[in-house]
């Protein structure tokens, strides 16, 4: 609601299973809610008969929800965006001058982008043509379906800009959705973008039959790998113990409905990467992001050995066998290095 006691106008680019699910839980908070896709079969059934069976099937969406085919109609007070990161510029430029002069626009994208190495609230910030502390980022183990069931979970939303995250937080907090608002940018989306990377490889473990070991192992040290690229950057390293970072990453890394983890599972299982992305269904990130991760990490001299292996299993044709060996057969350190 409005200071005036108006409901919130949003809007909700993208309308896969994040995106849907995150316009209901604007909708449960009170916000008018307009999605856009381009899928025209999804939009029609959102719009008449508030579902979205082929991303969240037998879920009710809330009435708050409508769905449009007009991006630039769908433009509101506050704006999330959860189309593929690597999509985000091509969807965003063409409304520079449709956006309302007072909105925020929050990135639900987990990536950094390729060719450019930046991260998405830089790639929406130039593509709109807004100020920084019009932008905030959401992040935390923030898995589509459960949220579409209600499940009880928490999320940070971060911006330079503590009014900004003030307001995001209260378009979506409700009964069951608990944001917690945090000025790190930097490090809440490098968390989002990260995890994936490291869920991918998890999956490939898990998927040559590895076991909780493994699981933990390769979590823990894809944690450390997170902190040190986001500390090069000038993060807080509060940030990454907290929900978008050890919280998101175990959610990320260890359900059946990770994206990412299921697709690092048919890889390990003897899929090529085009079956088992085919298989998979839906947008895995950490594919395309883990090369421009790697890149951002080369650019600043941090070493993120389990990012570099997944690149060459997914890109270079590194054998999925390897991939253990290549880990454990690095120099002994010490385990805080």
């Amino acid at each position: 609601m409005t200071a005036d006691g108006v409901p919130l106008r949003a809007a909700v680019l993208g309308s896969g299973s994040w995106g849907t699910t995150f316009a209901a839980v604007m909708a449960d908070a009170g916000c008018d809610v307009t999605v856009w896709g381009r899928a025209a079969a999804t939009v029609e059934e959102i719009a008449r008969d508030g579902r979205n069976s082929r991303y969240l099937p037998g879920i009710e969406l809330p009435a708050g929800v409508t769905a449009t085919h007009d991006v630039r109609a769908a433009v509101a007070d506050v704006v999330a965006v959860a189309v593929p990161s690597q999509r985000a510029r091509d969807v965003l430029a063409p409304l520079a001058d449709a956006l309302p002069p007072r909105a925020v626009v929050v990135s639900l994208m987990k990536g950094v982008e390729l060719g450019t190495d930046q991260r998405m609230s830089e790639v929406v910030a130039q593509s709109l043509g807004i100020a920084p502390d019009r932008v905030a980022v959401l992040s935390g183990p923030n898995l589509a379906r459960e949220i579409a069931l209600r499940q009880p979970t928490a999320t940070v939303v971060a911006s330079t800009s503590d009014e900004t995250a003030r307001l995001v937080a209260r378009a979506c907090a409700s009964s069951y959705f608990r944001p917690y608002t945090n000025p790190d940018v930097v490090g809440v989306e490098l968390c989002g973008a990260v995890k994936n990377v490291i869920a991918l490889a998890v999956g490939i473990s898990q998927g040559r039959g590895m076991g909780f070991n493994t699981m933990a192992t390769v979590i823990t040290r894809g944690l450390v790998e997170i902190t040190r690229l986001g500390l090069a950057l000038g993060a807080d390293a509060e940030t990454f113990p907290g929900l978008a970072g050890m919280g998101d990453l175990m959610a990320t890394c260890a359900s059946p409905d990770s994206r990412n983890h299921t697709l690092g599972v048919h890889l390990g299982r003897g899929m090529t990467l085009d079956a088992a992305v085919v298989a998979t269904g839906g947008t895995a990130e950490g594919v395309k992001s883990c090369r421009s991760v790697l890149e951002l990490a080369t650019s600043l001299g941090v070493e993120m050995p389990i990012t570099s292996a997944v690149v060459r299993v997914l890109h270079e044709g590194l054998p999925v066998d390897d991939l253990a060996g290549l880990l454990l057969a690095r120099p002994h350190r010490a385990e805080g290095v």
